[in-house]
């Protein structure tokens, strides 16, 4: 299997398995959108939390360049870390939600 179709494969087991856990707050429900043309996957959060709508993105990941993404967390969990136990090197995964500068002094990719 080719890297874009082995991380587009984590990426969509990743994101399904957070699916399947509701908020445990409000009417809210968990979407899973997944652009394999443009290579985004997407976790949306939509509803009602008393009387306040809801629309909310937790985890947004692309694959650029061969690279793993991470656009957005809003989770506590260490999505980066969760890749790296799916076998992907630490070189090919982008804390993209930090800037360049920052991504540096970790041990993920720049870019």
């Amino acid at each position: 299997m080719d890297k874009l179709n082995q991380y587009q494969t984590i990426l969509q087991n990743l994101l399904l398995d957070y699916a399947k856990t509701k908020p445990a707050y409000g009417d809210i429900e968990v979407d899973v959108s997944f652009d394999t043309e443009r290579h985004h996957y997407q976790i949306w959060h939509t509803g009602w939390l008393q009387k306040r709508w809801v629309h909310h993105c937790p985890m947004h990941f692309v694959i650029r360049y061969n690279k793993i993404w991470i656009l957005a967390n809003s989770t506590e969990r260490d999505l980066a870390q969760e890749l790296v136990n799916q076998n992907v090197p630490k070189q090919d995964i982008v804390l993209g939600f930090h800037p360049s500068y920052m991504r540096e002094l970790s041990d993920y990719a720049v870019g």
